[in-house]
């Protein structure tokens, strides 16, 4: 959702409120009235309640209409909708179909016979559905297509259909792969290297123990006009953790612009004993303005500090309750964990109710960590066995199942 076009949300504690933010709350009272729920619902998918485009609501949703069995029919009107709601309506139904929802299935076929939209719809089921749900479109694909002023990008469905695609020219480049780490090192400290394989580099490095040797490295991993890191400088500095805090405190003094805001941050992110005060009166201020993103940062900043942080629980849960910025609820759990002079019992709550929030990494968090109980036990099955669920929820439910009696407690002391 854009700032420009902000909508009032509605009360944290109201079903509306609920499913806006997309708690798990919400869901959990969905279905225990179905026919109260359902206007909530579709509004859902036909205006867009996310806070930005790293908020989630597509599952949720799709569970919503399959759970309290509402008809997929309005979603299925809702692809005549412009691009956006097109899109949206596009991504529930997708996975109704996955669920087994022949309505939702051939709805959306019907939609690339004749919908406005169907280039990206087509792209998107392809990359979503299997194969035979969608090959035998390839006779509509060719006859439409020569109708669009643009040619679509590849591949996907359109190789395999021998429709001509603008695909980007692909440069062949030294692939990093099984270079060890030294010589990775060596390739970013060469100024010979392209930026391209630069950064081929740093993913490749991104996925092995951190290296010191990677510190002096850091000021000149930039772009040639200096306004910005190359990417994933950022990721590979924040994995290093402490160790980077020395070059940080030389970098905050940089007179490049991005270097300081990397050294900043990073002794922001490793902040001494008596910053406890100070973050705390940081992340109540993001409270007082009600500024929802970033406090996600101040939070697991403060975690650092467990008990002694205790003066930001009730700022904590605020903005679990509040925020409309769904991404940012995991670091709020997890830094009341670290915390943990909350109780376990509303830990509990939490973690319970997570097990049916609409992002992955609360979800997550969930089948870790709440209680061994009949509720949570068959929750965890359920997404386990849910076939529109993601690969690592359902994976995760698989070995928290499997697993011993008992669990640890994700982030806490």
């Amino acid at each position: 959702m854009s700032d420009e076009h902000e909508m009032p949300y509605a009360h944290p504690d109201s079903m509306a409120g609920l499913l806006q933010r997309g708690r798990g709350p919400g869901a959990v009272r969905a279905l225990r009235d179905r026919r109260g729920a359902a206007a909530f619902v579709y509004d859902g998918i036909r205006r867009d309640w996310r806070w930005d485009g790293t908020d989630d609501r597509s599952l949720y949703l799709a569970r919503l209409i399959r759970d309290g069995e509402l008809s997929p029919a309005p979603v299925v009107g809702m692809l005549a909708g412009d691009g956006e709601t097109c899109l949206r309506a596009c991504e529930v139904l997708e996975l109704l179909a996955l669920a087994g929802s022949d309505e939702a299935r051939e709805g959306l076929r019907a939609y690339v016979r004749e919908g406005e939209h169907w280039v990206r719809v087509l792209e998107s089921v392809a990359a979503c559905w299997p194969l035979e749900w969608w090959e035998d479109l390839g006779d509509v694909a060719r006859a439409r297509i020569a109708a669009e002023t643009e040619i679509p990008w590849g591949p996907e469905p359109w190789t395999r259909f021998g429709v001509e695609t603008r695909s980007r020219p692909v440069v062949a480049r030294p692939s990093p792969v099984g270079l060890g780490t030294a010589e990775l090192l060596a390739l970013l400290a060469d100024a010979r290297t392209e930026n391209a394989t630069k950064t081929d580099a740093l993913r490749e490095l991104n996925g092995r123990e951190p290296s010191e040797g990677l510190i002096p490295l850091v000021p000149s991993l930039g772009t040639p006009d200096g306004r910005r890191s190359l990417p994933l400088v950022r990721r590979a500095v924040e994995r290093l953790g402490a160790l980077a805090v020395p070059a940080a405190r030389g970098w905050v003094r940089d007179d490049c612009p991005w270097l300081a805001r990397l050294g900043a941050d990073v002794l922001a992110d490793h902040p001494g004993p008596d910053a406890v005060a100070g973050l705390v009166d940081e992340l109540a201020g993001q409270w007082t303005s009600r500024t929802w993103c970033g406090p996600d940062r101040t939070a697991r900043r403060l975690a650092r500090f467990g008990a002694d942080a205790a003066d930001a629980l009730p700022y904590l849960r605020r903005f679990w309750q509040f925020t409309p910025h769904s991404y940012e609820r995991t670091a709020y759990l997890e830094a009341w964990a670290a915390i943990g002079r909350d109780g376990l019992d509303s830990l509990d709550s939490l973690y319970t109710e997570s097990l049916w929030d609409c992002e992955q990494t609360t979800r997550l968090l969930g089948v870790a960590s709440a209680p061994s109980n009949a509720e949570v036990l068959g929750r965890i099955a359920v997404l386990r066995d849910d076939p529109m669920e993601t690969t690592e929820v359902r994976a995760a439910a698989r070995a928290r199942l499997t697993a011993p009696v008992g669990r640890a407690r994700v982030g806490s002391c």
